[in-house]
């Protein structure tokens, strides 16, 4: 017996990395789970890696876009009947920069991609989640939802809204079997950081990505990067009937980094 046995998951940008970490533990936990991302093909090797069979399905989905979410958390209900478990974990920067220099499309891309739908993945599932009296909502922050630091202020500023949004749900529909939470990663050196670091490397004027991932765990206590595993398994807990008491907070899995 699982801890998530007979539950529904769904979880944004879970072809690979964190998303992909999640997916696989709430699977071996026994829920059903769908997996998404904007690739079906990397959607249908993911699905097949995490050993196929009638609890795993993909649907695809641009977590940028309002209209791919909605019918995203619309096509779980369609394929298994409810929505248990929300996790919108996508979010990141495209080409990031300070405030002075930051435009107009890379700010609303941010804002899209990781508040908006962090939002817009909430407002759908709890469409189905107050009626059946049950949901777990488990939003993705980070550390720098609770410290700052240079040139990414897009990241800072959407990692801690969606700590306040989570905490604003909480209050809204905590008598009705419903919880809302945020998970606070630190550093966990997945491909999606070697794939958006650059940018980050250049808008700090950072020599290279180890610089940069230094710089990440070096305010750590356990000096050292975070894991896939260690993220997924404070999203077990949340998901679980164990974590039915805790609602409205934040879960750091950061080594120490944030001060709170």
């Amino acid at each position: 017996m699982g801890q998530l046995d007979g539950k529904v998951a769904v979880i944004t940008a879970s072809t690979r990395s964190i998303g992909r970490g999640i997916a696989e533990a709430y699977h071996a936990e026994g829920a059903k789970v769908v997996v998404s991302g904007r690739n079906p093909e990397k959607g249908a090797k993911a699905i097949e890696e995490m050993g196929g069979g009638d609890r795993l399905h993909f649907i695809a989905a641009d977590a940028s876009k309002k209209a791919d979410i909605e019918a995203l958390v619309d096509g779980t209900v369609e394929k298994f009947g409810r929505v248990d478990i929300i996790v919108p974990n996508a979010g990141g920067v495209n080409n990031t920069a300070p405030v002075a220099m930051m435009s107009d499309e890379e700010w609303q891309y941010e804002l899209d991609f990781n508040i908006n739908q962090t939002f817009w993945m909430t407002r759908r599932a709890l469409k189905y989640m107050i009626p059946q009296q049950y949901g777990r909502i488990i939003g993705m922050s980070s550390m720098y939802g609770k410290i700052s630091t240079m040139a990414v202020p897009g990241y800072i500023a959407n990692k801690h809204a969606i700590i306040g949004l989570m905490k604003a749900v909480a209050k809204e529909v905590g008598t009705q079997g419903i919880t809302a939470n945020a998970i606070c990663p630190g550093f966990v050196p997945t491909d999606m950081f070697y794939e958006t670091g650059p940018a980050t490397v250049e808008a700090m004027g950072l020599p290279d990505l180890d610089a940069l991932a230094q710089l990440m765990y070096s305010i750590t206590c356990i000096q050292r990067p975070n894991t896939v595993e260690e993220v997924a398994a404070a999203c077990v807990l949340l998901a679980s009937e164990l974590g039915g008491g805790i609602s409205g907070t934040t879960i750091n899995v950061d080594g120490g980094a944030a001060p709170y």
